[in-house]
C-alpha cells in the first residue's frame, strides 16, 4: 500500500474503525479489476487527508470477518465510518469527488 493507506486486518479492523473519525475504507481483492482502477483515487485520497482522516484498504480474500459483517457482496465496496458506525457506502466504482465530499461533510 502506498505510504498513506492503512492497510486493515481482521484483528486490526475494529479498532481502527472505532478509535478514529472519519475512516474511510475501500474492500478489494488481488484478482479484481475495477478494484485496481479505484486504488490510485484512494491514495491520492490519502495522501490529500493526512492527519484529517484515515483511509484503510482491506483484502476480501485474506480477511473476510468485516466483509462478511458488513455483508460485502460485491468490490470494490467503500465504507465511510464516524463514530464507529458507517455513514455512507458505496458499491462498485465511485469517485474521488464523491468519496471526498462525504468526508468534507463529517470534518
Amino acid at each position: 500500500m502506498a505510504g498513506n493507506v492503512v492497510e486493515l486486518t481482521d484483528a486490526t479492523f475494529e479498532s481502527t474503525v472505532a478509535g478514529a473519525d472519519p475512516v474511510l475504507v475501500d474492500f478489494w481483492a488481488p484478482w479484481c479489476g475495477p478494484c485496481k482502477m479505484l486504488t490510485p483515487v484512494v491514495e491520492e485520497i490519502a495522501t490529500e487527508y493526512e492527519g484529517k482522516a484515515i483511509i484503510c484498504k482491506m483484502n476480501t480474500d485474506d480477511h473476510r470477518e468485516a466483509a462478511v459483517e458488513y455483508a460485502i457482496s460485491a468490490i470494490p465496496t467503500v465504507m465511510l465510518f464516524q463514530n464507529g458506525q458507517m455513514v455512507k457506502k458505496w458499491v462498485g466504482l465511485t469517485t474521488k469527488q464523491e468519496m471526498t465530499a462525504a468526508i468534507d461533510e463529517l470534518l
